[in-house]
């Protein structure tokens, strides 16, 4: 059986259009994202700790756009 996700997205993504952001959904062990424009696509899940340290290194400006 499949659970039932709760979709949210960041406070942040009202400026602009506010369409062009990610929703995730926490899982017992995994964090899912999908694109906030295009919902009923697949999701990706990635483990919970994976995702935060991702998030981490967002807000502390670690990662560079190559």
């Amino acid at each position: 059986m499949n659970p039932v996700l709760h979709w949210r997205k960041s406070t942040y993504s009202d400026g602009g259009a506010g369409d062009t952001c990610v929703e995730i959904a926490e899982l017992p062990l995994r964090t899912a994202v999908r694109d906030s424009k295009l919902p009923a696509r697949a999701a990706l899940s990635f483990p919970t700790a994976s995702f935060s340290a991702f998030v981490t290194a967002l807000n502390a400006g670690d990662l560079q756009r190559g």
